[in-house]
């Protein structure tokens, strides 16, 4: 038997980045709905994870849905999720500035972190002050907020991001994301955020806690390096790359070896064949 075969066949939990892995943009890969829909089929578990904290859950399940994967109750959580649990778990009761999109604001709400401004990033109350400041992918940006933010941490609010990742890629072409925001605010004010999402310990810490599966039992695959490869690499789970999205096999060949993949296809169309047939 092939060795990546045999390992990936004794898999019980298998992760998968959605933009550039399952999908590009509002595009799905086809072979990724036949490999999962197998994947379901032969007893194995599906959790669609990702870094993009512009939307929520609910939007996600709609999108899944409506581009054929069928993602049933639990199969999704983001980068949102992971930072709402860490605000409410460790925070509890800190004031929150975020910068971000009105679909995270009603994340961060749901869950019960005491948010100072509104859906649109504006104060409810013009003296409020922050004990913490929240940047994420935000495609609602204005120079307003950004202000905001980087004032709040000029006054000494704790800084944290959803997650790191520079370029969201879509069907045109890649977008600025959250790392890329987070890195015009540090410029700013010279304050660096703790990240959370894909690559970071609370993500993969979630996923045992969520899911009941031993890391060494799960494997994830993804199109970065930087996050999705290194979630595993740094955490003991299998890491498969797949060339559909971001990085080339340049990138692998320059890369540390804490984000090199432990496997490489081409698509998840390789793979679902590997495995199935």
């Amino acid at each position: 038997m092939d060795a990546n075969r045999q390992i990936l066949a004794g898999k019980k939990l298998f992760i998968f980045d959605m933009d550039g892995t399952v999908y590009l943009g509002g595009i799905p890969f086809d072979f990724a709905i036949r490999f999962i829909k197998n994947l379901r089929a032969n007893g194995q578990r599906v959790l669609f994870f990702t870094n993009n904290a512009s939307h929520s859950k609910e939007f996600y399940y709609e999108k899944l849905t409506r581009l054929g994967f069928a993602p049933m109750e639990g199969e999704i959580m983001t980068s949102g999720d992971v930072t709402a649990a860490f605000l409410t778990r460790n925070r509890a009761g800190k004031s929150v500035y975020l910068l971000g999109t009105g679909e995270l604001w009603d994340e961060f709400t749901l869950a019960g972190v005491p948010m100072i401004s509104d859906r649109e990033g504006k104060l409810v109350d013009k003296g409020a002050k922050a004990d913490i400041v929240v940047t994420s992918f935000d495609t609602t940006l204005t120079y307003e907020k950004l202000t905001l933010a980087c004032d709040f941490i000029r006054g000494g609010a704790e800084y944290l991001s959803t997650h790191p990742d520079y370029n969201c890629p879509t069907e045109t072409g890649f977008i600025p994301d959250s790392g890329a925001i987070a890195a015009a605010v540090t410029a700013s004010t010279g304050a660096v955020p703790t990240y959370f999402g894909k690559p970071y310990p609370e993500t993969a810490r979630m996923i045992s806690e969520i899911t009941g599966v031993e890391r060494s039992d799960m494997c994830i695959f993804g199109d970065r390096l930087y996050t999705d490869i290194a979630t595993g690499k740094k955490h003991g789970i299998t890491a498969v790359l797949v060339l559909t999205g971001e990085s080339t096999l340049c990138d692998v060949d320059a890369a540390a070896e804490d984000m090199r993949p432990d496997m490489i296809f081409e698509s998840l169309g390789e793979v679902d064949e590997l495995l199935f047939g």
